[in-house]
């Protein structure tokens, strides 16, 4: 058996490498120089170059970059939560014949795949007159993330006994006061690990920012490392440390959320 346990760690522990590896060699890319980089890419560096980092902010425009992803990425978030969960909140708390087709709708939507939807999104984009723009992209996170966070959400609050909104209800409570006070505080935890689910997702879009937007002005980071990469052709160590910088927001989100994300996703797992 305990060499079986042996087996078994150090399977586990060949997995972790191959992980981080791409993370820890990108690292050592961009704290290096160009010189240094074409001799040996993948080891560490012999002379650190943290100026790498100030150069792709400055230079690389990443400040404007990352400032954008947060513009689309917070309200796309704030308002995709906000009517996925009034959405579950009916679906899970209301009983009318046209639930469960409703239900269907926000799955069926999930299962279409987001290439198909490229030139009629784009179309639809400059007919409206929301192309290139903030507003454009934010609408189209929130139209295309209800299906799965509506679902989601839908499965967590079916769980929650009604006998608490209608004692609520006998009690004088309107339907959003019950659904605000109620049931968001409830499924607090799922909210979370949907939140921090939902960040990554949009702030790492490429997708839709490449479809909807143009303007430099208005590109999120995951479209300002490709103008490095148009801007430094062989300057890998620049692109690696704009990378590194396109990345830390989401693993922070994870960091500061993680204790609700893994109660979350572990939520209504063990029945007492």
């Amino acid at each position: 058996m305990k060499r079986w346990r042996w087996v078994r760690y150090l399977f586990w522990v060949v997995i972790t490498i191959i992980w981080v590896s791409p993370l820890l060699i990108t690292f050592f890319t961009s704290m290096k120089s160009l010189d240094e980089l074409l001799q040996t890419w993948w080891l560490p560096p012999r002379t650190w170059h943290p100026e790498n980092f100030p150069q792709a902010w400055s230079n690389g425009k990443m400040g404007r970059y990352i400032l954008n992803s947060f513009i689309i990425t917070v309200p796309s978030l704030v308002g995709t939560l906000f009517l996925s969960s009034m959405g579950a909140f009916a679906l899970s708390s209301y009983r009318f014949r046209f639930a469960v087709p409703i239900l269907l709708v926000f799955v069926a939507g999930m299962l279409v795949p987001f290439q198909m939807l490229m030139i009629p999104v784009y179309r639809f984009s400059l007919n409206v007159g929301i192309y290139d723009s903030y507003l454009g992209v934010i609408l189209f996170h929130i139209a295309f993330q209800l299906g799965f966070c509506t679902f989601f959400l839908r499965n967590f609050m079916k769980t929650l006994p009604l006998s608490l909104f209608e004692a609520a209800k006998v009690d004088g409570a309107r339907d959003f006061a019950i659904y605000w006070r109620i049931a968001l505080p409830l499924v607090k935890p799922a909210l979370a690990a949907l939140a921090t689910l939902e960040f990554t997702w949009i702030w790492n879009d490429y997708l839709w920012a490449l479809v909807l937007i143009q303007t430099d002005r208005f590109k999120p980071v995951t479209l300002g490392i490709t103008v490095l990469q148009g801007q430094w052709i062989a300057q890998w160590n620049l692109i690696a440390a704009g990378s590194l910088l396109a990345a830390a927001p989401p693993v922070l989100m994870f960091l500061l959320f993680q204790r609700y994300f893994i109660e979350g996703l572990t939520m209504g797992a063990i029945k007492e």
